[in-house]
């Protein structure tokens, strides 16, 4: 079973892989990756983000350095400690991102279409319920402590607790609400099969009366 899976959602990725290409390839699926998690968690500091991507502090650091060249992060004081580092999407980065979700809503809705009212149903429940078991088995990291000293260069950031279970981008949830790296809910865009409702590939199809 776990290899038919695995065959099958190679396809699913492909599809996000074509999306991405067409809409991001100008960063790299690390860059993308951080893009995501900032947006995730506004104004989250370089030590934080390094134990989300599971880098080392100095690798993240670079790779801020990249995204803020290509005005994709902004960098501003920290609100409780001014001393710290904050991390906030730019307005581009942000309309990247709703364009990566459109395109791959879109490309999503046409396979769907071609599906039988009841595959489409046992897909989202299967998927449904594989989303919540992987998160009952690896909950989301609580927010780490941040000590008072400076790591030292290249001492990789650690957690407090197990980390996200997606490979490809964080916190991955095929039902949830926003959240990168899953299906988010999107508005209706035009091109639900019939009989469906407009949220096309945002992971919540739901049968019209």
């Amino acid at each position: 079973m776990a290899a038919a899976l695995d065959a099958a959602a190679g396809t699913l990725l492909t599809v996000f892989e074509a999306a991405r290409e067409r809409t991001t390839s100008r960063l790299s699926g690390a860059q993308l990756r951080a893009v995501m998690v900032v947006e995730q968690h506004d104004g989250i500091n370089l030590r934080r983000l390094a134990t989300l991507l599971d880098m080392l502090l100095s690798s993240a650091s670079r790779l801020c350095d990249r995204l803020v060249a290509a005005g994709m992060l902004e960098r501003e004081p920290g609100r409780s400690d001014r001393r710290e580092i904050s991390l906030h999407l730019t307005s581009e980065a942000e309309w990247l991102l709703a364009e990566l979700r459109a395109d791959r809503r879109q490309r999503l809705a046409v396979i769907l279409a071609g599906m039988t009212p009841e595959g489409r149903r046992a897909l989202l429940a299967g998927l449904q319920e594989f989303d919540e078991v992987a998160r009952h088995r690896h909950p989301p990291e609580p927010p780490v402590a941040e000590p008072s000293a400076e790591t030292r260069p290249g001492e990789r950031a650690t957690a407090t607790g197990p980390g996200d279970w997606s490979s490809g981008e964080p916190q991955a949830g095929w039902s949830s609400g926003n959240r990168p790296g899953g299906i988010p809910h999107g508005r209706s865009t035009g091109d639900a099969p019939s009989g469906w409702s407009g949220e096309a590939a945002g992971g919540g199809w739901s049968r019209t009366a």
